[in-house]
Protein backbone atom coordinates (compact mmCIF):
# COMPACT_ATOMS: atom_id res chain seq x y z
CA UNK A 1 0.00 0.00 0.00
CA UNK A 2 1.54 3.28 -1.13
CA UNK A 3 -0.98 5.78 0.20
CA UNK A 4 -3.57 6.40 2.88
CA UNK A 5 -6.64 4.20 2.71
CA UNK A 6 -9.96 5.35 4.17
CA UNK A 7 -12.68 2.83 4.93
CA UNK A 8 -15.88 4.81 5.00
CA UNK A 9 -19.62 5.13 4.40
CA UNK A 10 -20.93 7.93 2.22
CA UNK A 11 -23.90 8.89 4.44
CA UNK A 12 -21.94 9.00 7.71
CA UNK A 13 -21.15 12.40 9.18
CA UNK A 14 -18.14 10.98 11.00
CA UNK A 15 -16.76 9.72 7.68
CA UNK A 16 -17.59 12.95 5.87
CA UNK A 17 -15.54 14.93 8.42
CA UNK A 18 -12.44 12.93 7.50
CA UNK A 19 -13.07 13.33 3.76
CA UNK A 20 -13.52 17.08 4.25
CA UNK A 21 -10.22 17.36 6.14
CA UNK A 22 -8.39 15.37 3.47
CA UNK A 23 -9.87 17.68 0.83
CA UNK A 24 -8.86 20.78 2.82
CA UNK A 25 -5.33 19.40 3.09
CA UNK A 26 -5.18 18.31 -0.53
CA UNK A 27 -4.11 14.81 0.55
CA UNK A 28 -4.39 11.89 -1.84
CA UNK A 29 -5.95 8.71 -0.50
CA UNK A 30 -7.71 5.54 -1.56
CA UNK A 31 -11.36 5.44 -0.56
CA UNK A 32 -12.73 2.01 0.39
CA UNK A 33 -16.54 2.28 0.62
CA UNK A 34 -18.26 -0.13 2.99
CA UNK A 35 -22.00 -0.70 3.12
CA UNK A 36 -22.44 -0.67 6.89
CA UNK A 37 -26.08 -1.78 6.52
CA UNK A 38 -25.24 -4.79 4.36
CA UNK A 39 -22.67 -6.41 6.59
CA UNK A 40 -19.71 -4.45 5.24
CA UNK A 41 -18.09 -4.12 8.66
CA UNK A 42 -19.15 -7.54 9.98
CA UNK A 43 -16.43 -9.57 8.27
CA UNK A 44 -13.58 -11.13 10.21
CA UNK A 45 -11.16 -9.30 7.92
CA UNK A 46 -12.54 -5.91 8.88
CA UNK A 47 -12.85 -6.82 12.57
CA UNK A 48 -9.12 -7.56 12.55
CA UNK A 49 -8.54 -3.95 11.52
CA UNK A 50 -11.20 -2.43 13.80
CA UNK A 51 -12.76 -4.67 16.47
CA UNK A 52 -15.56 -2.13 17.05
CA UNK A 53 -16.68 -2.80 13.44
CA UNK A 54 -17.36 0.90 12.85
CA UNK A 55 -16.30 3.47 10.27
CA UNK A 56 -14.31 5.54 9.55
CA UNK A 57 -11.04 3.69 9.69
CA UNK A 58 -7.78 5.13 8.37
CA UNK A 59 -5.16 2.64 7.23
CA UNK A 60 -1.63 4.00 6.93
CA UNK A 61 0.84 3.03 4.19
CA UNK A 62 2.71 0.83 6.68
CA UNK A 63 -0.46 -1.12 7.47
CA UNK A 64 -1.29 0.39 10.83
CA UNK A 65 -4.97 1.15 11.31
CA UNK A 66 -6.51 4.10 13.16
CA UNK A 67 -10.23 4.09 14.05
CA UNK A 68 -12.45 6.86 15.51
CA UNK A 69 -13.09 10.07 13.60
CA UNK A 70 -11.63 12.42 16.22
CA UNK A 71 -8.37 10.47 16.44
CA UNK A 72 -8.14 10.44 12.64
CA UNK A 73 -8.74 14.19 12.41
CA UNK A 74 -6.00 14.94 14.94
CA UNK A 75 -3.55 12.55 13.26
CA UNK A 76 -4.10 13.96 9.78
CA UNK A 77 -4.04 17.61 10.88
CA UNK A 78 -0.75 17.29 12.77
CA UNK A 79 1.81 19.73 11.38
CA UNK A 80 -0.77 21.80 9.51
CA UNK A 81 -2.48 25.11 10.28
CA UNK A 82 -5.59 23.14 11.14
CA UNK A 83 -3.93 21.81 14.31
CA UNK A 84 -2.64 24.75 16.41
CA UNK A 85 0.89 24.82 17.78
CA UNK A 86 0.01 26.76 20.95
CA UNK A 87 -0.89 24.35 23.80
CA UNK A 88 -3.90 26.37 24.95
CA UNK A 89 -5.27 26.64 21.42
CA UNK A 90 -4.81 22.88 20.97
CA UNK A 91 -6.67 22.27 24.21
CA UNK A 92 -9.52 24.46 22.97
CA UNK A 93 -9.69 22.43 19.77
CA UNK A 94 -9.80 19.23 21.81
CA UNK A 95 -12.55 20.73 23.97
CA UNK A 96 -14.78 21.21 20.93
CA UNK A 97 -13.88 17.83 19.45
CA UNK A 98 -15.06 16.21 22.67
CA UNK A 99 -18.21 18.33 22.80
CA UNK A 100 -19.06 17.50 19.20
CA UNK A 101 -19.03 13.78 19.92
CA UNK A 102 -20.75 13.90 23.31
CA UNK A 103 -23.38 16.61 22.78
CA UNK A 104 -23.65 17.77 19.16
CA UNK A 105 -23.67 14.45 17.30
CA UNK A 106 -26.59 12.83 19.20
CA UNK A 107 -28.97 15.76 18.68
CA UNK A 108 -28.06 16.54 15.05
CA UNK A 109 -26.67 13.56 13.15
CA UNK A 110 -28.11 11.05 15.59
CA UNK A 111 -31.60 12.51 15.38
CA UNK A 112 -31.33 12.93 11.59
CA UNK A 113 -30.42 9.26 11.24
CA UNK A 114 -33.34 8.10 13.36
CA UNK A 115 -35.85 10.30 11.56
CA UNK A 116 -34.85 9.66 7.96
CA UNK A 117 -34.54 5.90 8.49
CA UNK A 118 -37.87 5.59 10.27
CA UNK A 119 -36.51 4.64 13.65
CA UNK A 120 -38.33 7.65 15.14
CA UNK A 121 -41.22 9.84 14.05
CA UNK A 122 -40.90 13.63 14.60
CA UNK A 123 -43.55 13.59 17.32
CA UNK A 124 -42.20 10.62 19.27
CA UNK A 125 -41.22 11.45 22.87
CA UNK A 126 -37.64 10.32 22.23
CA UNK A 127 -37.39 12.61 19.19
CA UNK A 128 -38.86 15.54 21.11
CA UNK A 129 -36.39 15.01 23.96
CA UNK A 130 -33.47 14.99 21.54
CA UNK A 131 -34.73 18.10 19.79
CA UNK A 132 -35.19 19.96 23.07
CA UNK A 133 -31.64 19.05 24.07
CA UNK A 134 -30.49 20.04 20.60
CA UNK A 135 -31.98 23.50 20.88
CA UNK A 136 -29.88 24.04 24.00
CA UNK A 137 -26.77 22.80 22.19
CA UNK A 138 -27.39 25.02 19.15
CA UNK A 139 -28.01 28.01 21.40
CA UNK A 140 -24.64 27.40 23.07
CA UNK A 141 -22.92 27.21 19.67
CA UNK A 142 -24.74 30.34 18.53
CA UNK A 143 -23.54 32.29 21.58
CA UNK A 144 -19.95 31.13 21.03
CA UNK A 145 -19.96 32.03 17.35
CA UNK A 146 -21.40 35.45 18.11
CA UNK A 147 -18.06 36.28 19.75
CA UNK A 148 -15.61 34.81 17.24
CA UNK A 149 -15.62 33.58 13.64
CA UNK A 150 -14.46 30.02 14.31
CA UNK A 151 -14.50 27.62 17.25
CA UNK A 152 -10.89 27.85 18.42
CA UNK A 153 -7.57 29.64 17.89
CA UNK A 154 -9.29 32.48 16.01
CA UNK A 155 -9.13 30.55 12.74
CA UNK A 156 -10.41 27.50 10.87
CA UNK A 157 -9.24 24.28 12.55
CA UNK A 158 -10.26 20.65 12.86
CA UNK A 159 -12.71 21.80 15.53
CA UNK A 160 -14.71 23.50 12.79
CA UNK A 161 -14.45 20.47 10.52
CA UNK A 162 -15.78 18.19 13.25
CA UNK A 163 -18.65 20.54 14.08
CA UNK A 164 -19.51 21.13 10.44
CA UNK A 165 -19.90 17.42 9.80
CA UNK A 166 -23.08 17.39 11.86
CA UNK A 167 -24.27 20.97 12.29
CA UNK A 168 -24.68 21.49 8.54
CA UNK A 169 -27.38 18.77 8.46
CA UNK A 170 -29.20 19.95 11.59
CA UNK A 171 -32.11 21.18 9.47
CA UNK A 172 -32.75 17.56 8.46
CA UNK A 173 -33.37 16.84 12.14
CA UNK A 174 -36.12 19.46 12.21
CA UNK A 175 -34.28 22.46 13.62
CA UNK A 176 -35.17 25.99 12.53
CA UNK A 177 -31.68 26.98 11.44
CA UNK A 178 -32.53 30.58 10.37
CA UNK A 179 -33.11 31.15 14.09
CA UNK A 180 -29.32 30.78 14.53
CA UNK A 181 -27.77 33.49 12.31
CA UNK A 182 -24.32 33.14 13.87
CA UNK A 183 -24.26 29.47 12.99
CA UNK A 184 -25.49 30.26 9.48
CA UNK A 185 -22.64 32.72 8.91
CA UNK A 186 -20.13 30.22 10.29
CA UNK A 187 -21.44 27.54 7.91
CA UNK A 188 -20.77 29.96 5.06
CA UNK A 189 -17.22 30.64 6.31
CA UNK A 190 -16.48 26.92 6.43
CA UNK A 191 -17.85 26.45 2.91
CA UNK A 192 -15.51 29.23 1.72
CA UNK A 193 -12.36 27.38 2.86
CA UNK A 194 -9.82 26.11 0.35
CA UNK A 195 -10.58 22.57 -0.75
CA UNK A 196 -14.10 22.60 0.65
CA UNK A 197 -16.43 19.94 -0.68
CA UNK A 198 -19.64 18.31 0.47
CA UNK A 199 -20.24 14.77 -0.74
CA UNK A 200 -22.39 13.59 2.17
CA UNK A 201 -25.07 11.32 0.72
CA UNK A 202 -28.59 10.56 1.95
CA UNK A 203 -29.20 7.29 3.78
CA UNK A 204 -30.24 4.56 1.31
CA UNK A 205 -33.30 2.32 1.82
CA UNK A 206 -31.30 -0.49 3.43
CA UNK A 207 -30.45 1.85 6.33
CA UNK A 208 -34.06 1.58 7.52
CA UNK A 209 -34.64 -0.38 10.70
CA UNK A 210 -34.34 -4.13 10.18
CA UNK A 211 -33.74 -3.64 6.45
CA UNK A 212 -30.07 -4.60 6.49
CA UNK A 213 -27.33 -6.34 8.47
CA UNK A 214 -25.34 -4.04 10.74
CA UNK A 215 -24.31 -3.24 14.30
CA UNK A 216 -26.84 -0.39 14.31
CA UNK A 217 -30.25 -1.03 15.84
Amino acid sequence: MSQLRLYDYAASGNCYKVRLLLANLGRAYERVPLDIFDGGTLTDEYAAKNPSRQVPLLELPDGRALPESVAILVYLAEGSELWPFDPFDRAQVLRWLAYEQSDVLPVTGGLRFRLVTGRLEPGDPAALRRREAGEEVLSLLEAHLARQPFFAAGRYTVADIAMYGYVHVAHEAGYDMPAYPGIQRWLERVAAQSGYMNDLEPYPPNASEKAGRSIYG
